[in-house]
This record gives C-alpha cells, sequence and structure tokens, in this order.
C-alpha cells in the first residue's frame, strides 16, 4: 500500500511541475499555445454619427473587443498604451477625426509595436445598407485576405495585425462556438477594401428527375453530406482603408513605412478652392478684356462721341 501511494504522489508532483512550466510559457498542458487578444476600441472628440455607428458596429463585431469612452487629446497618443495596460488588452484601435469630416483610424499593437496608420473613406455602416445578411453576435469569422498581401513586406505586417485585430481567439470574453460569417480583406489602387458577409447554407430541393435520384443515391453510397447549397450574403459595414505610415514602436518610435501616394484630404480641398478662384480671376480678366476690346474698336471705327465735360468720370479718373 506504501508503495503504491509514493507511485501515486511521484505522479502528481511531476503533473503539477508540468502544469507550472505550461502557465510560464503560456501554452495548455495539451501542448497549444493560446491566443490571447484583447482590443481596446476608443475614439477621439469630434467624431460624426457616421464615425460612432462605424465604430459601434466593429466593437459589436468583436467579442474581444472592450470599448472605451473618448480620448480627450489628439497630439500625446502614447497616454493610450497605460490605458491599454490598465484594461488589460494588447491590441488598440483608436477613431481618430480631423476638422469633423476626415476619420483616422490607428491599428496598434501594445507594447512593442507596431503602429499602422489610416485615413478611412467610403463609411457605410449595417443600418445605411439594409442588407439581408446576419450572423450571430459574438460568433468568430473567417478571415479572407487577398493574395496581394504576400507580395510587399508592409502588406504582411498589415495582415498579421489585421489577423490579431478582427480575428477572434477561440474561447474569447463574450464569443460563441460558431463560424457564420467571412470578413473579406481585399487590396486595390494601393487601398484596402474591407467587406463582411453572412455564410448562408440552404438545403437543396429534392428533384423528381432521374438525374437526381442518381445523386442521392450516390451521396448515400460514398457518405458524401454536400446537400446543402452555400452563398455569402453581405452584412456590413463596409469601408476602405488607406495605408499612411507604419510606426516601429506603440504609437511612437521611427517611421518603417510611409505612403507617398497618399493624398491629404486638407491638400485636395485646398486645390478645389484654388480651382474654383482661378476660374473667377479668368472670368474677370475676360470681361476687363472685352470692354477695353469694345473701347479698342469704337475708336478705330470712328465713332463719334459727344462733348466730355470736366465731369466725366474719364476725365477726373485719366
Amino acid at each position: 500500500m506504501a508503495a503504491v501511494y509514493k507511485s501515486l504522489a511521484k505522479t502528481s508532483k511531476a503533473d503539477k511541475m508540468d502544469i507550472d512550466d505550461d502557465a510560464k510559457n503560456g501554452s495548455s498542458s495539451s501542448g497549444v499555445r493560446k491566443n490571447k487578444q484583447r482590443v481596446l476600441i476608443l475614439s477621439s472628440r469630434g467624431v460624426t454619427y457616421r464615425h460612432r455607428h462605424l465604430l459601434n458596429d466593429l466593437a459589436a463585431m468583436l467579442p474581444h473587443g472592450r470599448k472605451d469612452v473618448k480620448f480627450d487629446s489628439k497630439s500625446k497618443l502614447y497616454q493610450l498604451n497605460e490605458l491599454a495596460e490598465l484594461y488589460n488588452c494588447n491590441n488598440v484601435m483608436f477613431f481618430e477625426a480631423r476638422k469633423g469630416k476626415d476619420l483616422y483610424i490607428w491599428f496598434s499593437k501594445v507594447p512593442n509595436g507596431p503602429t499602422i496608420k489610416f485615413h478611412a473613406q467610403n463609411l457605410h455602416t449595417m443600418e445605411e445598407l439594409h442588407f439581408q445578411g446576419n450572423c450571430l453576435k459574438g460568433s468568430r469569422p473567417i478571415l479572407s485576405f487577398d493574395a496581394t498581401f504576400e507580395t510587399e513586406p508592409h502588406l504582411r505586417v498589415i495582415k498579421e495585425v489585421f489577423t490579431h485585430m478582427f480575428g477572434v481567439p477561440e474561447g474569447a470574453r463574450k464569443s460563441k462556438p460558431f463560424i457564420d460569417h467571412v470578413m473579406g480583406f481585399s487590396v486595390a489602387d494601393g487601398k484596402i477594401w474591407i467587406r463582411n458577409y453572412e455564410i448562408r447554407e440552404v438545403a437543396k430541393v429534392k428533384g423528381e428527375g432521374e438525374e437526381d435520384e442518381e445523386e442521392n443515391k450516390k451521396a448515400k453510397k460514398g457518405g458524401d453530406s454536400n446537400q446543402t447549397d452555400i452563398s455569402l450574403i453581405e452584412i456590413g459595414p463596409r469601408f476602405v482603408l488607406t495605408p499612411i505610415i507604419m510606426q516601429e514602436g506603440a504609437f511612437g518610435g521611427p517611421i518603417i513605412y510611409e505612403n507617398k501616394r497618399f493624398i491629404s484630404p486638407n491638400h485636395v480641398r485646398s486645390e478645389l478652392r484654388r480651382s474654383k478662384a482661378s476660374k473667377h480671376v479668368a472670368r474677370q480678366e475676360q470681361t476687363r478684356d472685352n470692354l477695353a476690346r469694345k473701347r479698342k474698336l469704337g475708336l478705330e471705327n470712328g465713332e463719334v462721341f459727344k462733348d466730355k465735360s470736366g465731369l466725366d468720370t474719364r476725365e477726373l479718373f485719366a
């Protein structure tokens, strides 16, 4: 009996040591490393209703995210690192609004980086689109990336950051053990187009023809369970992101990538104003030239003008 007790005590001690080692390494007893990701979602002051609805839609899609109140400062973004550590988050999604029109989204990995700044355009929320698709709240998505993400180094980094942000880890907080929607990321014209689709499965209707009967018999014999039609129906939201810069650290550090093709919306608006002003100036010059031409033609044709008095404006201001 004593020998049995000693052997059981040795096995229990060995199991405890293995559990302690796994806890230190961040892996489970089965040897599978857990993907622990938490996202802090917040915005700055001055966001519009469209920006706020987009933030709420993304927060509803991310069960491993935590939504916080608005952040006051737009220049001291390094303070978001302390805020993320306070809420035990290792990812930050920050919505920065400028001039009540432009929206910039920061994706950062805390505490070591990197940080990517995007300019968001063509925002459409779930309430605006009125799509027929729907998905379970808290379900895990399938992330579908375009093959272009593997062509350039900065796109690989963006793909990895998006995987940590939008990929719901298994067993996350408030997550459901279902996969019923797909998030698509595609690159076109130097921009990233993001779409969200529902995976809809509809049972096939049994046909009355001989071909359908033969197919059903083959499926029964071979054990084929593909008796459903799978289709994708867009849910929303949809938006387009243009990468601007990429920093090495979390909201700081040297710039490791800069998009030279990006044009600031302020510069676009100033160019539009200049074009309108140039049209006005050209119109004024044209009217002035027309008046001068008419006067010149009148003098050359030998028109007889009335005697000019001393109070004539041409005489006074000659």
